[in-house]
């Protein structure tokens, strides 16, 4: 692909999806882009190429700054059903500022943000939740002195007339965790703070899932857990992606991202530098782009 010189500062995200599906009558041969990086009306989108599912997310040319200093440039960021797709970066590379401006949390200062390919606005985390986004943050947000059904409905309980309906909450856990393959968990009435790390970020992407929802960002989901547990955890996010949902993962691990995720994409001081197929980078290829913003082919262009 050849590089593109930005205008306002020489500088110009480039990125590409190297391989190609298997395509009738030898286009394979001449396809050798999943996607490109396009520009028009002056904002950066993703435009793959001989693949006709919609992105379930998907935005363009995101800015956002604080003040005077400016976190997002132009950035261009999709994502799938039925795959996982893992944004990485290294500190201060935007990539909680972008999952705040998904979640309506701060909307972005310019952009167009795309929902299963229709223009949307989404200004505040209601909003988001509406249209089935829901993130897991790093903190998980549960309540330790309350028990797993209520922590799963905390805001949405199920009411049968005046009373809450507790057994159709309960019912409806059993059955979100069952479907999820959780098996660790004695009883849904169990405390919080009786919970492994492992078992509250289960519970914290079960709360996730349990409205209908079609994307879900999880930030950090086996940060500071086990061998075992991490994998558990790993094994939930493999399996909401087969259940068709859009999942993306944010991971400062490599190994974990390679072990789940379908796609990569990388952020470098604010922008995307790369959005590839990770059966087709390397380790290696990740950590450039994440340290220097380009590797080979792939990101930033002088």
């Amino acid at each position: 692909m050849t590089p593109v010189r930005g205008a306002e500062d020489g500088w110009e995200p480039v990125a590409r999806t190297i391989g190609s599906p298997a395509l009738p009558g030898g286009v394979a041969d001449t396809l050798t882009d999943h996607g490109r990086l396009a520009r028009g009306g002056g904002a950066a989108r993703w435009e793959p190429l001989g693949m006709s599912v919609t992105p379930a997310l998907d935005l363009r040319g995101i800015d956002k700054s604080y003040g005077s200093v400016k976190v997002l440039h132009d950035v261009a960021f999709c994502a799938h059903p039925g795959e996982v797709t893992a944004l990485v970066g290294d500190n201060g590379a935007g990539k909680t500022t972008l999952v705040k401006c998904i979640g309506g949390i701060h909307p972005p200062d310019r952009g167009e943000y795309r929902f299963e390919g229709r223009p949307v606005r989404v200004g505040s985390p209601r909003d988001a939740a509406r249209l089935g986004i829901e993130i897991v943050h790093q903190d998980l947000a549960l309540c330790e002195n309350l028990d797993i059904v209520q922590n799963l409905f905390l805001g949405r309980e199920r009411r049968r007339g005046l009373a809450l309906d507790e057994a159709a909450m309960e019912e409806m856990a059993r059955s979100t965790l069952s479907g999820l393959a959780v098996r660790t968990m004695g009883s849904v009435r169990q405390r919080i703070a009786t919970l492994s790390g492992g078992q509250r970020q289960t519970v914290a992407i079960a709360r996730a899932v349990l409205w209908d929802s079609k994307v879900v960002v999880l930030d950090e989901p086996a940060a500071a857990l086990g061998v075992a547990q991490t994998q558990q955890v790993l094994e939930i996010v493999r399996r909401l992606a087969d259940r068709g949902l859009a999942v993306v993962l944010i991971s400062h691990n490599m190994n974990d991202v390679f072990a789940v995720s379908d796609r990569i994409a990388a952020l470098y001081l604010g922008r995307m530098v790369a959005q590839v197929r990770t059966a087709d980078v390397t380790h290696r290829q990740i950590v450039e782009l994440i340290t220097s913003g380009v590797s080979g082919e792939l990101g930033l262009r002088r």
